[in-house]
This record gives C-alpha cells, sequence and structure tokens, in this order.
C-alpha cells in the first residue's frame, strides 16, 4: 500500500480506500462488512469514507458496528462522513449547511458510529441558501469541539472552494483541506481542469469517487445490461443512454485490450490511471465482497507499468468520449 499526505495536512492515507456508498446497508449487514473490512485493513488501507445520507443512517450504525467487532485500534483508521442530505424532513433536518443541522447531524453520526470524533467531516454538496461563512464557522465549531479533525467539501466548484477557504483564511479559522469530486476515466474535467488552480494556491487535496465510472469501466456492461447490475436496478437514463453508446462502447473494448497488452484487467488499469494522478490523495473504492476489494488492491500492480507511451494511447482512445 501506498500512504499519501491528504491535501496540505499531515495526515497520511492509504492511496486505495474504502466506501460504503452502494453496499453497507443495502447489500451487506454487519457479518459481511466484518470480512470485507477485515481484508482492507489487512490490505493497508485505512481510509473508510462514509456519509450520513447513506442508507439513511444504516451505512454509519454498520461501519460502527463491524469496526468495534473487529478490534480495529481508533489511531490505526481514518473515519470520514458527508453531511447535506439529512435524515428528516424539516426545513433545518436536510438539504442545508446550516449551523442549526451540522451540529445536530455530527453528534447524530457519532451516536451511529459509536465514536467520540471522526477525523475528516465533507459538506456533501454546496448549500446556496446558506451564507458560507455561517457554514465556514459551523465546520470550523465541530473540530474545535474535537468531533472531527479536519473537513473538506463534496462537488463544490472551484468557486465556492475559493470562498469557503477565504472566509477561513480572513477570521483564522480551520479551512477545507480536501474535495471528493467524481473522477475516472471517463470524468475528468473538473479535476483537471477546474481545479487546477487550487492545488498550488492552497493546497487542494483529493479523496475522488466512482472510480470506474459508475460501472462502465467494470467491462461488464460491453455484452449489454446484467440482470441485478446497478444499469437494470438504480442506474437511471444516463447510464444505460451510455451502455448505448456505440463509440464509448469501442473506446472501452479498445481499453480491455490495453489492461490485456499489460497482462491486468480494465478496472485495474482504471484506478492504477487515477492512482498516477499526484494530485490524488486517495481513491474512493467500493466493494460487496472480500474478492472484488483484492480484485482493487491489484491495482498497485499496473502503476508502475503506466509509461508516458500507455498513457498517451490511453488519451487517445477516450479522445473526445469524456466529461
Amino acid at each position: 500500500m501506498q500512504y499519501r499526505r491528504l491535501g496540505p495536512t499531515g495526515l497520511q492515507v492509504s492511496a486505495l480506500s474504502f466506501g460504503s456508498w452502494v453496499n453497507f446497508g443495502n447489500q451487506t449487514d454487519t457479518g459481511k462488512a466484518v470480512e470485507i473490512l477485515a481484508a482492507a485493513r489487512d490490505g493497508g488501507i485505512n481510509f473508510l469514507d462514509n456519509a450520513e445520507g447513506y442508507a439513511k443512517g444504516e451505512s454509519e450504525r454498520i461501519m460502527g458496528e463491524a469496526l468495534r467487532k473487529l478490534g480495529w485500534q481508533r489511531n490505526r483508521f481514518v473515519l470520514t462522513t458527508k453531511f447535506f442530505s439529512g435524515l428528516g424532513t424539516g426545513p433545518n433536518e436536510g438539504r442545508t449547511l446550516n449551523r442549526k443541522y451540522l451540529l445536530n447531524a455530527i453528534d447524530g453520526s457519532l451516536q451511529r458510529f459509536g465514536l467520540d470524533h471522526v477525523d475528516v467531516v465533507y459538506a456533501h454538496r454546496p448549500d446556496p441558501n446558506t451564507p458560507i461563512e455561517e457554514t465556514v464557522w459551523a465546520f470550523h465549531d465541530i473540530i474545535s469541539r474535537g468531533k472531527a479533525l479536519y473537513w473538506g467539501t463534496s462537488e463544490w466548484s472551484a468557486d465556492e472552494i475559493r470562498a469557503a477557504w477565504n472566509v477561513a483564511e480572513r477570521h483564522h479559522l480551520h479551512k477545507p483541506v480536501t474535495e471528493q469530486p467524481q473522477y475516472s476515466l471517463l470524468h475528468r474535467r473538473r479535476v483537471e481542469n477546474e481545479y487546477a488552480r487550487l492545488y498550488e494556491d492552497i493546497g487542494l487535496g483529493l479523496t475522488t469517487w466512482s472510480p470506474l465510472g459508475g460501472g462502465l469501466l467494470s467491462g461488464k456492461y460491453l455484452d449489454g445490461v446484467p440482470a441485478g447490475s446497478r444499469a437494470a436496478v438504480t442506474g437511471g437514463d444516463r447510464l444505460r443512454q451510455r451502455i448505448a453508446n456505440e463509440p464509448l462502447t469501442q473506446a472501452l473494448r479498445s481499453l480491455g485490450e490495453i489492461a490485456a497488452e499489460l497482462q491486468t484487467t480494465l478496472p485495474r488499469l482504471s484506478l492504477a490511471w487515477i492512482l498516477h494522478n499526484p494530485r490524488v490523495s486517495t481513491v474512493i473504492t467500493g466493494a460487496t465482497g472480500v474478492a472484488q476489494l483484492q480484485e482493487n488492491l491489484g491495482a498497485f500492480d499496473v502503476l508502475r507499468k503506466l509509461d508516458a507511451e500507455v498513457l498517451a494511447r490511453i488519451d487517445g482512445v477516450l479522445s473526445g468520449l469524456t466529461d
């Protein structure tokens, strides 16, 4: 396992991490969670991603229970959660980043985890209806009260991140240190273009999600939509439209050929490509079983094979097909 600094901090996080977005509470019970987290620990993963809104809080509860069953020492793992969607229906119980919601939300998450603090807390989406000063002060106070150690954003624009950073700088508050954007071979523009100035200007770190492009880069949709897959169940129209895109399908087949030449799989090649970006602190991966998690860990064997020629071939294959 490689370990990288989380943005401008000294916190060391595993370059591959584990996230519970589509599994804990939906496909994975506590027993299976223990198996997966044990394999993650054995593989050197120390960064665990979660959110209040995942399975309506059940994901946090399952992860907390699994961590206790494993006896995983608290100083050995980095735990995160995210706030925005909320668990209630009231005007201050979700779809907001106001102070009342955030200070209640962190208490609820800690209760579900069964812990006294998380390491990183994120603003899961921007909130145009709450003054940015109020949101920054709330995250600062969460950290000052010892309930989190760092804070960051998820799917914020570059302007929104810079505005939050400037408020914190002006008032000597805890600054956002990381952004959690979607990033993959098929979704590149925001990380590579929009955020470009932020890496040097404020030291922004990245904890990226959806590394396999919603499953497209797994290769399982090359011959249609398998029964029980995400596209068949919850993928939505956009994913199905991309699956039906013949130029994209042909590009994915070409990427599979490059992977075969490197004696690896398309998912491992896709993960290794993200790991090659030095701006990425950690790549959040999901798994519904130990075998899938171990497959992901094999990406490090591919990383050293990604020379300039291979990277250029990959860019050529995907020209005009990425977001």
